[in-house]
């Protein structure tokens, strides 16, 4: 299983995420990535704003966390969300570092209708508007993926 952390970072009731071709659709993904060895993951999720967005983050606490499970080929992935905010720069895609298309400032009220990967935009919406507590989510469905 690989591990993907990511920040989750929001502003004026919008959420920064990145905007990537997947197929002849869109997917769009929370800034972070895949640990390079003996990191750990705010040290990951710091090197990767730096090098893809070209900003400073502060990593606070984890969020979410769930699983997508493995779908022939590909590994299951275990994301884990932290928030977190800009301490410095302005979030510019650095297209030599991501395939990422497009950095996006998205309202938190349209996450759930967006195809993210990985697809937890009503339980971030629960989190921000309903107060819940950060969960385990489990097995996260990805229903556009197939």
């Amino acid at each position: 299983m690989r591990c993907r952390p990511a920040i989750v970072i929001m502003e004026n009731d919008h959420v920064l995420l990145m905007r990537y071709q997947f197929g002849s659709g869109m997917v769009y993904n929370f800034p972070g990535g895949n640990p390079d060895p003996g990191e750990i993951f705010p040290e990951t999720i710091r090197r990767e704003c730096r090098e893809e967005l070209a900003v400073e983050v502060e990593v606070g606490s984890m969020i979410l966390m769930g699983e997508i499970p493995s779908q022939e080929e590909r590994k299951s992935a275990l994301h884990i969300l932290f928030e977190g905010k800009i301490i410095s720069g302005i979030p510019m895609l650095q297209a030599q570092e991501t395939t990422a298309q497009e950095v996006c400032w998205v309202p938190i009220a349209q996450l759930s209708s967006l195809h993210l990967y990985p697809n937890v935009g009503e339980a971030l919406q629960d989190l921000v508007f309903l107060q819940k507590k950060g969960i385990y989510l489990g097995a996260i469905h990805q229903p556009w993926v197939s």
